[in-house]
């Protein structure tokens, strides 16, 4: 799929505009052809298969999969996630500053982490007694003697 570096820049801004006249100014096109030229650029297959999949890797780096997930739940399960808290300092004067510091995820976050963890990997599952009552099957259909 080859594209012209106009026609590039054309899709980029396309993708971030969504506007297909300021796509065409902003990638060069000029003033007065850049409505005709933007809305042909969207017609043409190779623009708007290059436009497709750059939507489609923008979609996959933006969205965290299973993997992703799970590597972050064990990381604050285990205490390797920090998280900032802000302590209020007396300086002596009745003033006081505030102070960022990093502490280690507390036990409920590790403890729910945990949960998430082991529901994934079914670790648990939830029992029931289930009663089953087989149905009694009764002849009350009269005989055909005729």
């Amino acid at each position: 799929m080859k594209l012209t570096e106009k026609q590039r820049r054309f899709a980029d801004e396309y993708i971030r505009l969504g506007n297909a006249t300021e796509s065409a100014l902003n990638a060069g096109y000029s003033r007065k052809t850049a409505a005709v030229i933007g809305a042909e650029n969207l017609k043409k297959p190779n623009i708007k298969t290059y436009i497709e999949e750059r939507l489609e890797e923008l979609r996959k780096e933006s969205i965290a999969d299973q993997d992703e997930v799970l590597q972050y739940l064990t990381a604050v399960m285990r205490g390797k996630i920090t998280d900032e808290a802000l302590l209020v300092v007396p300086d002596g004067d009745f003033g006081a500053t505030v102070e960022r510091r990093e502490k280690r995820s507390d036990t409920m976050a590790r403890t729910k982490a945990a949960e998430l963890l082991g529901k994934r990997m079914m670790l648990w599952t939830e029992k029931q007694q289930v009663e089953v009552v087989l149905p009694q099957f009764i002849e009350d259909v009269p005989d055909d003697d005729d």
